[in-house]
C-alpha cells in the first residue's frame, strides 16, 4: 500500500527525505514558499554571472559518501574550488589556511544543481510558491496542511518540517493537535537559536589576484564574516571580472537588514576595500544582495525532543537538527529522517 508523506521545505534536507524514499511504496510531496527549490543552497544569475549567494559549496565531511553521492548524481558540471580558504581577524589581519582544507564541491551552473538533481532522481512532486500556514492531525491519525490561500493539502501519513527552527516553531504553534508531544516538540524547536546574515554581492570589471578563494572570520569579530571570490568557480564569472560574495556578521546584518541596497553596499565596499587593502574595491560597477533572516543555526535540538512525535507521524529535519550549518549535514539528516519514516508503519 502506498504511503503519502508531506515535506514542508524543498531545501537540501527536504530533498534528502525524498531521496531516502525513492524506489519505495512511499510518495513524497514537497512544499516550498519560494519559486524554486534548494533553500539556502541557492544560485542567482545577473549580468552574465552565476553566483551562490547562500551556501557556497559542499564539503565531503568525514566520510566518503558525499563524493560517492555526487558521482551518482552525475559528474557533468561538477567542480572543485581549488584555491584555499584563509582567515581574517577583527583587525583585518589575513592569515594563511584554517586547517580543514579538502574538496569544496559546486557546479558550473551553481550549487542549486545539487537539490535539483536529487529531486529529479527521487521523483518527488514539488509545489513551489506554496506557503504552508498550518497543520492539523485528523481523528483518523492522518495529517493535513493548509496554505496561505486557504487551500487544503492531504491527507498524509506523515509530515516532515524542514524550515529553519524559528519558522518550524511557528508552524508547530499553528498545529491543530491536542497532544503533549506537540508542546514538547514546540518548546524544544523554539529554543534553537539562529543567526541572521545579509549577503552583499560586489561586481568589478577587473579580476583580483589573490592566493585564496575565500576569507572567513572564525571569531565573528569583524563586520565581514565571510568574503569569497565567485570567479574561482568554473563557469560562474566571465574572464577578467570579479564578483565578491560578502556575508556580513550577524550583528551588522541585524542592524542593517532593511537598509536600502545602495547605501548598504557602499558601506560593505568600504569595509572590503580596507580588508583587502585595495582602494579600487570601493567602487563596484553593480551590486546585489540577499537577506537570510534565519541563515545558520547557533545551537541544535536535543535528539530525543526532535523525535518525540515521530510515532504520530510528525518529523523535523535540517541542519539545526544535525547541529551544524553544513549542506552535507542537512542532506544527511533529511535522508536519515526519511529512512526512519520507512521504518514506521
Amino acid at each position: 500500500m502506498t504511503r503519502h508523506i508531506a515535506v514542508v521545505g524543498a531545501g537540501v534536507a527536504g530533498v534528502g527525505v525524498a531521496d531516502a524514499c525513492r524506489d519505495t511504496p512511499v510518495e513524497v510531496t514537497l512544499y516550498d514558499k519560494a519559486s524554486g527549490i534548494s533553500g539556502r543552497a541557492a544560485t542567482r544569475r545577473k549580468h552574465g554571472c552565476r553566483y551562490d549567494h547562500g551556501a557556497n559549496y559542499i564539503k565531503p565531511g568525514e566520510d566518503a559518501w558525499v563524493d560517492d553521492l555526487l558521482a551518482e548524481l552525475g559528474s557533468d558540471g561538477l567542480a572543485d574550488i581549488e584555491l584555499p580558504v584563509w582567515t581574517h581577524d577583527a583587525d583585518g589581519t589575513i592569515a594563511e589556511g584554517r586547517g580543514d582544507e579538502g574538496p569544496k564541491w559546486t557546479y558550473t551552473e551553481g550549487i542549486t544543481q545539487f537539490a535539483k538533481r536529487v529531486r529529479k532522481r527521487a521523483g518527488a512532486t514539488v509545489h513551489t510558491e506554496t506557503r504552508i500556514e498550518s497543520i492539523a492531525h485528523e481523528d483518523d491519525g492522518e495529517w493535513t496542511l493548509t496554505d496561505t490561500d486557504g487551500e487544503s493539502h492531504g491527507p498524509f501519513d506523515a509530515v516532515v518540517l524542514t524550515p529553519p527552527a524559528p519558522q518550524t516553531a511557528d508552524l508547530l504553534a499553528a498545529t491543530d493537535w491536542d497532544d503533549e508531544r506537540l508542546d514538547r516538540l514546540h518548546v524544544a524547536v523554539d529554543a534553537v537559536a539562529f543567526r541572521t546574515i545579509r549577503t552583499v554581492l560586489l561586481h568589478y570589471p577587473f579580476e583580483l589576484e589573490r592566493p585564496w578563494y575565500a576569507l572567513v572570520d572564525p571569531d565573528r569579530a569583524h563586520p565581514v564574516g565571510w568574503l569569497s571570490r565567485e570567479e574561482c568557480k568554473p563557469g560562474h564569472v566571465p574572464d577578467g571580472q570579479s564578483l565578491l560574495v560578502v556575508q556580513m556578521a550577524p550583528d551588522w546584518s541585524v542592524e542593517r537588514y532593511d537598509e536600502p541596497l545602495d547605501s548598504a553596499a557602499d558601506v560593505v565596499a568600504e569595509l572590503v576595500a580596507d580588508l583587502l587593502d585595495d582602494a579600487r574595491l570601493t567602487d563596484p560597477d553593480w551590486v546585489d544582495d540577499q537577506g537570510w533572516r534565519y541563515a545558520l543555526p547557533d545551537s541544535s535540538i536535543d535528539a530525543a525532543d526532535a523525535r518525540c512525535a515521530e510515532d504520530a507521524g510528525l518529523f523535523v529535519a535540517g541542519d539545526w537538527v544535525a547541529g551544524e550549518g553544513r549542506v552535507h549535514l542537512a542532506f544527511e539528516n533529511g535522508r536519515t529522517v526519511g529512512e526512519r519514516i520507512l521504518g514506521h508503519e
